[in-house]
């Protein structure tokens, strides 16, 4: 779902990628000669007879709709989980309450989990839409983690908050969250996997920045972090804060609820940015397909109807210390007790998966932090942070939660490689995903239907993706000084008055007004004139006459259809041309930027992270600690040294060669003694000592080496084991591999260690 879906062609007037095209029209695309005397007449009552029964059935599935609703806002804790839940911990009965809590899914009869394995906790968004998006279907995040063998707990929230409620309330609940799941599973081989999903992924990240100890790799789908940067021409949301003046709209919204912020308003926001799919798109498809499309449409609309509040006080930390001001890649969001919150503190590897046709958090906002904080790649590894990225090229934002095909591929593939990317050396990767074929080599060590490979890539590539300028910053700059002004000055001459005038009962009719809810409420059994429906729509099923496949005047509805489309597309690219223009124009006049404190002529970042002089120097003992531990180990630290250095040219890690250690590990009593969290150190010590001077730490490698020659030549199996299990190695590889092999057994080769396939951890070696 994205606002700029349609590709620019010439012969449009002019009005960008959504505008209205008559070349679109073909008059050969229908067969005129079935508008002929007798084809006509039979076409045409045969199209009448269907468009009829197709909108009583439309409306039919509108009253379902709005059925569903009520029932589903009457619920105690409505979600739309398609699994049972078993609640762990109420939110509203910890010291300071808030309205959260976690359940643990109930895994299906044919499911079957693997205590030994690390649980996932899937954090879904507040952001005016009820919880359970993450486990919607069976393809779905919860569904994929489940398949994988792992426990899943849920952390969702009801529909209203808790008084006085903060949002540091809410991390300190979902710190509590996280340690009952770590004492609940003392045998899980790691930390848990935490997923968070849109507005919980800013979250996540600020909690594991605050509070490393509790997560094992982080997972942040569809989440923006960087709230300023965009490409021009597209991301229209990110000036609507300017043009409204700033968060004071906000502190007015939040006193016409009575100190509730409604949801609806955030949802409305969203839908806005598609005229086209809002008010045409979505509904048209259910009328072209009701026979096919309602119970899926009735399924969706649950979820996207369940609306809910969030106090003032949350909604306006949202807007003023992320969406306007930004501050949260800066490091200047500080607690409570005056601590800033440095992601760089988080410890945990770290995916961002993003999509370019997410129009609510598109790429730039997803990865941008990265960019805030650090210089360089160097600068990543020296804080000991893994991060992967992944960018799908067209999913929308929603189909970034929802979309079965994203399940089965992405969050598969990161549910079943979690471990591969907990021990991932420090640095940035992006996630790439081959699909398998008959060409594949040892196909049967990659999960599922993809191969997943985990490349090195470099800050230049991020910037490739494209960002703000400087003057761009400036401006949003700009924006951040004048909300502060607007809001100090809209609570001291304004609020009062509002306040005064906005009883409980003015804000719940306010509350019950919303057009977001008035769609659903007024197409609903509650409404008298509604109710006939259903039984005309059993009537219509029983006699119901679609009409032929072939039949011109559906044609002629489907091309209507597309040209309304590409008219509200092009009033939409018109508007958030204007709105762009609008905004650069005015916060971009170096008077508006001086009058708010912002020099226009400087060209110096305004985001940036502070740098550390303590940092530095820990680096520098770091470097020296690991120096001095070159010749320090034995047969293990030689072994995975001399792993890493072979396969450092390929630049990446592949998910076939940690199948086969994970296979060697379960086959061998003495491998699988070693927790995995202590065999990630050992790895990150050894990794650290390429970097720091390769050369002197494989030279270093044979003084590890045990004199017993078997127990070295089986170490080097398992070494050619891993490398070539995502394929044969040539060049610069092959060359180190047979380096490695003169260490370890004095010859230029060894056998062979290969890994049966069938997932019983059976090795042997070839002859």
């Amino acid at each position: 779902m994205t606002a700029h879906d349609t590709p620019s062609r010439p012969g449009v007037f002019g009005l960008g990628s959504g505008a209205l095209d008559l070349g679109a029209f073909d008059p050969g695309a229908f067969d005129l000669g079935a508008f002929g005397s007798g084809n006509a007449a039979v076409s045409a009552a045969g199209y009448l007879v269907d468009a009829a029964q197709r909108s009583v059935l439309f409306w039919d599935v509108m009253r379902q709709r709005g059925n569903g609703y009520r029932e589903h806002m009457a619920m105690p804790a409505p979600n739309v989980l398609n699994y049972e839940a078993e609640l762990i911990v109420d939110g509203r009965t910890l010291d300071r309450p808030v309205n959260y809590g976690l359940v643990r899914i109930v895994p299906p009869a044919h499911v079957t989990i693997d205590p030994t394995k690390r649980p996932f906790v899937i954090v879904d968004p507040r952001a005016g839409h009820g919880p359970g998006i993450g486990g919607f279907k069976a393809d779905s995040e919860i569904g994929v983690a489940l398949g994988a063998g792992h426990t899943c707990y849920f952390v969702g929230f009801l529909p209203d908050p808790m008084p006085g409620q903060t949002i540091e309330d809410i991390a300190r609940a979902e710190a509590l969250f996280l340690q009952t799941v770590i004492d609940r599973h003392p045998d899980a081989d790691g930390k848990p996997c935490v997923i968070g999903n849109c507005q919980a992924g800013w979250a996540v990240m600020m909690l594991a920045a605050v509070a490393p100890d509790l997560f094992g790799p982080i997972i942040v789908a569809g989440s923006p972090l960087s709230y300023w940067t965009g490409q021009s021409g597209l991301n229209p949301m990110r000036y609507t804060g300017g043009l409204f003046g700033g968060s004071w709209a906000t502190a007015f919204t939040s006193d016409l609820g009575c100190g509730k912020f409604d949801g609806a308003w955030l949802v409305e926001n969203f839908e806005n940015l598609n005229p086209a799919n809002t008010y045409w798109k979505k509904p048209y498809s259910l009328y072209a397909h009701v026979d096919s499309e309602a119970e899926k449409y009735l399924g969706f609309e649950r979820w996207w109807g369940g609306h809910v509040n969030l106090n003032a006080e949350e909604m306006q930390f949202i807007v003023d210390e992320l969406f306007v001001g930004n501050k949260l890649a800066a490091g200047q969001v500080k607690s409570s007790a005056g601590i800033a919150i440095d992601l760089r503190n988080i410890r945990s590897p770290i995916v961002v998966f993003c999509s370019k046709g997410d129009n609510i958090t598109p790429p730039q906002q997803a990865l941008g932090w990265i960019l805030d904080l650090y210089d360089d790649v160097d600068e990543i590894r020296s804080y000991g942070q893994t991060i992967v990225y992944s960018v799908h090229e067209s999913v929308g934002h929603l189909g970034i939660f929802v979309s079965g095909g994203v399940a089965r591929k992405q969050h598969d593939e990161f549910a079943s490689n979690i471990d591969l990317i907990d021990v991932l050396p420090p640095g940035l990767y992006e996630a790439m995903f081959e699909a398998k074929d008959g060409d594949t080599a040892n196909a049967e060590l990659a999960h599922g239907r993809w191969v997943m490979r985990c490349e090195a890539r470099t800050l230049d590539d991020l910037r490739a993706l494209g960002g703000n300028t400087i003057e761009d910053d400036r401006r949003f700059a700009t924006v951040a000084r004048m909300s502060e002004v607007n809001l100090a000055l809209y609570k001291t001459f304004v609020q009062p008055w509002v306040r005064a005038m906005v009883t409980p009962q003015v804000a719940d009719m306010l509350y019950r007004m919303h057009p977001a809810r008035l769609q659903y409420e007024l197409v609903s059994d509650a409404n008298p004139l509604v109710k006939p429906l259903a039984a005309a729509a059993d009537w219509v099923r029983q006699h119901r006459k679609p009409a032929d496949e072939g039949n011109p005047f559906v044609a002629a509805q489907e091309m209507m259809s597309k040209q309304i489309v590409a008219g509200l597309d092009a009033y939409r690219d018109i508007r958030d041309g204007m709105t762009e223009a609008i905004f650069k124009a005015f916060y971009g006049a170096p008077a508006v930027q001086a009058f708010y404190g912002i020099d226009p002529t400087s060209e110096k970042p305004l985001h940036k992270a502070g740098k550390s002089a303590l940092h530095g120097e820990l680096v520098g003992r770091r470097i020296a600690e690991l120096k001095a531990r070159f010749t320090v180990g034995g047969l293990r630290e030689a072994a995975v040294r001399a792993m890493i250095y072979v396969a450092m040219p390929r630049g990446g890690v592949d998910e076939r060669g940690f199948e086969t250690v994970r296979r060697i590990r379960a086959a061998n009593e003495k491998i699988r003694a070693v927790p995995l969290a202590e065999f990630k150190a050992l790895l990150r010590d050894q990794f650290f000592m390429l970097l720091i001077d390769q050369e002197a730490a494989v030279a270093a490698i044979p003084s590890l080496l045990p004199d017993d020659a078997a127990v070295r030549a089986e170490a080097m199996a398992v070494i050619r084991a891993v490398i070539t299990a995502a394929g044969e190695p040539s060049g610069e590889v092959e060359a180190r591999l047979r380096r490695v092999a003169r260490m370890f057994t004095g010859e230029a080769g060894a056998p062979a260690l290969t890994v049966i396939g069938g997932g019983d951890g059976t090795i042997r070696e070839a002859s």
